[in-house]
């Protein structure tokens, strides 16, 4: 895959990532305000029906407390009558119409006390009307109208409708200077609006209190803030539908109430929102890996190709010599170029060797049996694999054996690779004479090797990532260093197989110390 394709790939994923999420949070953020919307007109319809039930219950009880002194059998106090009477002639049924409305007033006296006011007391009217129409034929003896009518309608009405209404402006009027906890209590108040709320579907404790204009009445409950307030509405609307009080209600837990009603969109969306962002990680760190993977095999395979183009041609010009009739009878020189034959064909069976026990050690398939062996012969071992290379470019490698206890449960042949791998990258990576030192020490139940060098040493960025595999410092299209990224991701598994761990400290141009530890056997 190109860079630029890769990049492409990857702003678009990013793209529809974002929009995803940026569609998630505006269909939550939607749903929100929806329920916003919807509580407040619940809340503002529960607040209509307590102010509507607040003043019916105010007029229905001073109704109560009047009617015994305005019933039926109730003696008025004073009485008065009025009548009205109209004559018409109907000319074409050759009659007159005589329609009469008698209107009695009776006057009741009310104790003030009812309605708090100075006055000692009130009166109040009830009204019944009797309304009589007469039909007398225009025919007559003597020229007068006949003396008894030839029908009669008589009607009765107390006017009840019109009494109510009545009633109710007048207690409006009247109730309108009462002191506001006078008409209403707390208690009240909060009996209706749980009621209310709870009809609208609304669980949720609340905050009340009624206001004249802006000063705060008696009626209200301990912990209401003005300042908090989110809903109100007036009450005890005069006979012009206006009023000074004002019912106000704040709910502490609105925030928590509206959330808990799409908390469960909420949830499934951050999950799925989730599981969407775990998978493009996944994919994008995938991506850059086999990327990364690409450019290392291609690396791997142009070493192993440099790796193996010397041994295979010098095989190829030891066997053109072993051919030329002048070298072939010379017994010497052709055993000298079968030797070197020899070497090259192990040299590369070694290589492959490698590639192989990488793969199988990924597989698990690689048996390692373990011994009980003494560390301090294994480093032993391993330098004398490497002596004749140092002197050979005038340097030295020294061994610092200070562990008392150096016991551990091994496999002789695959730990001796471990350490002469490392001092084969100390060799390697030094371009001037090589310089070794190893040192081991005791920690608790731990034995500590270092391996160090004053070679060419490493950038931290490198040595974060020596240990993987095919991973090899980019040193250009230069290969004066042979290898293919193999050999200390080799390390690390063996030594991790030995339940032991490995690490490295460098600095670039003052060398490296490759430290192993690994637990000891007593």
């Amino acid at each position: 895959m190109s860079k630029k394709l890769f990049i492409l790939l990857v702003v678009l994923m990013s793209l529809s990532l974002i929009g995803i999420i940026f569609v998630q949070s505006f269909f939550i953020n939607n749903s929100l305000e929806n329920e916003e919307k919807n509580f407040t007109l619940s809340v503002t319809r529960a607040l209509s029906f307590v102010s509507r039930d607040i003043q019916d219950y105010e007029i229905r009880k001073f109704y109560g407390l009047i009617q015994p002194y305005i019933a039926n059998n109730k003696e008025p106090d004073s009485t008065a009558i009025r009548q009205l009477y109209i004559t018409t002639e109907d000319e074409v049924n050759n009659r007159t119409i005589i329609h009469r409305n008698t209107i009695l007033e009776e006057r009741f006296k009310v104790p003030s006390l009812f309605f708090e006011i100075d006055t000692d007391s009130i009166d109040i009217s009830n009204f019944t009307s009797e309304r009589t129409t007469d039909y007398f034929d225009s025919a007559t003896l003597d020229g007068n109208l006949a003396i008894k009518p030839t029908k009669t309608l008589v009607e009765f009405s107390n006017l009840s409708e019109i009494d109510k209404k009545a009633y109710e402006d007048s207690f409006k009027t009247l109730l309108r200077e009462v002191p506001i906890y006078k008409r209403v209590t707390a208690l009240q108040v909060e009996t209706l609006l749980r009621r209310q709320l709870s009809d609208e579907g609304i669980e949720l404790d609340f905050e009340f209190a009624i206001y004249d204009d802006d000063l705060a009445t008696k009626v209200q409950t301990r912990n209401f803030n003005k300042g908090n307030a989110y809903y109100g509405i007036p009450i005890f609307l005069d006979t012009n539908n206006e009023s000074n009080y004002k019912l106000w209600v704040d709910f502490p837990n609105r925030k928590r109430f509206l959330l808990s009603s799409i908390l469960k969109m909420i949830v499934l969306s951050i999950v799925f929102t989730g599981i969407i962002i775990i998978a493009y990680s996944s994919a994008i760190y995938q991506l850059i890996r086999q990327r990364q993977i690409s450019q290392i095999k291609s690396d791997f395979i142009n070493n192993m190709t440099h790796e193996f183009k010397t041994p295979i041609a010098t095989i190829n010009l030891a066997l053109d010599a072993i051919r030329n009739p002048k070298i072939i009878e010379d017994r010497d020189k052709v055993m000298r170029y079968l030797g070197m034959i020899k070497d090259e064909n192990k040299r590369m069976h070694a290589q492959v060797e490698n590639v192989l026990r990488i793969s199988k050690l990924e597989k698990n398939e690689l048996n390692i049996s373990k011994e009980r062996l003494k560390l301090h012969d294994l480093i032993e071992d391993a330098v004398t694999h490497i002596e004749l290379i140092v002197e050979d470019r005038k340097g030295y490698v020294k061994t610092h054996l200070n562990a008392a206890k150096s016991s551990v449960l091994a496999n002789e042949s695959h730990f001796t690779n471990v350490i002469v791998n490392i001092l084969d990258n100390a060799v390697k990576y030094s371009d001037d004479k090589p310089k070794i030192d190893l040192y081991t020490e005791n920690i608790g139940n731990n034995i500590i090797l270092k391996i160090a060098d004053q070679g060419n040493g490493m950038s931290k960025q490198v040595a974060k990532r020596v240990f993987e595999k095919f991973y090899r410092e980019h040193t250009g299209n230069v290969h004066n260093v042979k290898g293919h990224g193999l050999g200390l991701a080799y390390v690390k598994r063996i030594v991790e197989d030995h339940q032991g761990h490995i690490s490295v400290e460098s600095e670039k141009g003052k060398g490296s110390t490759f430290i192993i530890k690994l637990p000891l056997i007593s």
